[in-house]
């Protein structure tokens, strides 16, 4: 009787984990050169120090030989993987504790060791940056990533300001691109890569930009898809994702067409979960779910916004999801620092002036402020509707997976998102016409 009950729980178990990967859809992906078609993003590149206390100080690079003919010399480094880098420079005792677990919660990020090397790889591309005789500034990058610059060509980096407007920079950036060496760890293997890298000069800024020209591709029931990881850093932990049937070849997805991580696609009528990019085996991972969108949480229109709960900065009342229902509901996740956020406030001020506390109410969401900035700014914009500071406690803008400002999402009396990121007059006539129905 007994090894029947076993059998039995087996048999279930067995069942259970069937149905689990049932669900699950790994896609292969193929790696392309470009920026296909995602909107090039750059990111900026800062020499080294010689502080000691500078947090990432152990983790630079040791170049061996710099290149000749410049003066006034800079070193640094750009980082293929972030991630890699960091979970490699903890294990090698470079990074602290403290440091470590400070990064994932600032990234809201849970490595993944499986999918990690605990073998240092190579994840960082050396440069170095100085004046030739005639004061002009050069750049050699470490292309093959052997440490001596010594080896590598001198070259003037492009000031992107002097591209016309109407160029097209896609072309002219892979035309500049240095194709440069490093790792990566698929399948439980260092695997080593050539990927083009872009580095520019912002002369407005005096700093030097680049990204790397890499995207993805893959393909389920028919649909061509395009997965980037934002071509500033290549370890797919935050990743775009492009249906590309509906493109024309050259052309860009529009931002409201580009799905993240955790939000969902709908293929032949069927809803997918975004998992994410499993970097060890290569593949995109979605998850099917049988629910309709209006049970699935999410940040998307046409799918539920995510509860939550706070209390309101000033009177100290609680509010939250469950005690604005009923009401159409405009969440405005801003911070203090933002200046197209506070540029909105008259706008949102003359709209919460024309409209019933019944039926309409604007929730801002604080996020990244320090809280003597937000008393001044309630104070000196007049700011009347309910503030919430998202902390650790309420945890409202990592739910929603906020990673910009300003955001806005407006939600329907049911909890339904009915349309995000609208604004001013465009926002005004589109409540005014919901509550006046």
């Amino acid at each position: 009787m007994k090894s029947r009950k076993i059998t039995a729980i087996i048999l279930l178990s067995i069942n259970l984990l069937s149905c689990s990967q049932d669900k699950t859809v790994e896609l292969p992906l193929t790696m392309q050169n470009g920026y296909g078609p995602f909107r090039m993003a750059l990111g900026g590149i800062s020499p080294y120090t010689e502080n000691t206390d500078n947090p990432w100080y152990k983790t630079y690079l040791k170049v061996s030989k710099l290149p000749e003919g410049l003066t006034d010399i800079q070193i640094g480094d750009i980082e293929s993987n972030i991630n890699q880098s960091v979970y490699q420079n903890y294990l090698l005792g470079n990074i602290t504790e403290d440091r470590y677990a400070e990064l994932q919660k600032s990234w809201n990020w849970t490595p993944d060791t499986l999918s990690l090397s605990k073998i240092p790889i190579k994840t960082k591309i050396a440069f170095a940056y100085g004046k030739d005789s005639e004061g002009i500034v050069k750049i050699a990058i470490d292309a093959n990533n052997n440490l001596d610059l010594s080896d590598d060509g001198l070259f003037i980096p492009l000031d992107m300001a002097s591209v016309d407007s109407d160029a097209n920079r896609d072309s002219i950036a892979q035309a500049q691109a240095v194709n440069v060496s490093f790792e990566t760890f698929v399948h439980n293997k260092t695997v080593p890569v050539s990927v083009p890298l872009f580095v520019m000069f912002y002369n407005q800024m005096n700093r030097f930009m680049y990204n790397f020209a890499q995207y993805a591709t893959t393909q389920y029931k028919g649909k061509q898809i395009a997965v980037s990881s934002g071509s500033t850093n290549l370890s797919y932990a935050n990743i775009d994702i492009a249906f590309l049937d509906s493109l024309k070849s050259g052309d860009k997805v529009a931002v409201e067409d580009i799905y993240r991580k955790n939000e969902y696609v709908e293929i032949q009528n069927e809803i997918f979960k975004i998992m994410g990019v499993n970097t060890n085996k290569s593949t995109l991972v979605l998850e099917k779910t049988d629910l309709p969108k209006t049970q699935l949480f999410s940040t998307q229109i046409g799918y539920k916004s995510y509860p939550f709960q706070g209390e309101e900065f000033t009177t100290k009342s609680p509010v939250s999801s469950d005690i604005l229902r009923g009401k159409y509901v405009l969440l405005d996740f801003w911070a203090t620092w933002c200046g197209p956020c506070i540029q909105e406030f008259p706008h949102l001020k003359e709209l919460y002036s024309k409209t019933d506390r019944a039926k309409f109410e604007i929730v801002g969401i604080v996020g990244d402020s320090p809280l003597n900035t937000l008393t001044d700014a309630v104070e000196r914009y007049g700011l009347t509707w309910s503030q919430i500071v998202s902390d650790d406690a309420n945890n409202i803008t990592k739910t929603y997976g906020i990673n910009g400002y300003p955001t806005t999402l407006l939600i329907d009396t049911a909890g339904i998102i009915i349309t995000k990121n609208l604004r001013g007059k465009e926002l005004e006539e589109k409540i005014l016409s919901l509550v006046n129905e």
